[in-house]
């Protein structure tokens, strides 16, 4: 395992909420990112299909890994925006994020998710958002 890929883990694994749900980093480079969520029905909404927060949590941390590995620095998020496409179905979450533009101080990524079925992959949700650098009084 690299480097990066083993910072990565470490990170991950440092988030309860991430632990919670079992989410994954399955790769890890500079400036791109790849997040596995298995979907169990505790993440359903009253439809079926993976809730929209799950959705917006996985491309969230998707972008910020993308964006801090590209700045290769502390980061937070500052915003992001998130297209539903369709419904979320199958049994497994993949969130693909890249940093589109990296400067100094934030990192503008984009982000989709797709969901893995028998059928294969199903786009589901694109999210693009911007991440900062963290200040060194925001990291004490």
């Amino acid at each position: 395992m690299d480097a990066l890929m083993e910072l990565g883990q470490q990170v991950l694994s440092k988030q309860p909420f991430s632990t919670l749900l079992g989410t994954r980093l399955t790769r890890f480079e500079r400036g791109e990112a790849e997040l596995e969520l298995p979907l169990r029905a505790e993440l359903h909404q009253q439809h079926g299909f993976a809730h929209g927060g799950v959705l917006s949590y996985l491309a969230d941390n998707a972008l910020t890994f993308a964006g801090g590995s590209a700045m290769q620095v502390p980061v937070v998020t500052s915003e992001f925006k998130i297209n539903y496409i369709r419904p979320a179905l199958g049994t497994r979450l993949i969130a693909r994020a890249r940093a589109l533009h990296a400067g100094r101080r934030q990192a503008v990524c984009h982000c989709d998710i797709v969901a893995l079925s028998d059928q294969g992959e199903t786009l589901v949700a694109v999210a693009q958002g911007t991440i900062a650098a963290m200040s060194n009084r925001e990291g004490e």
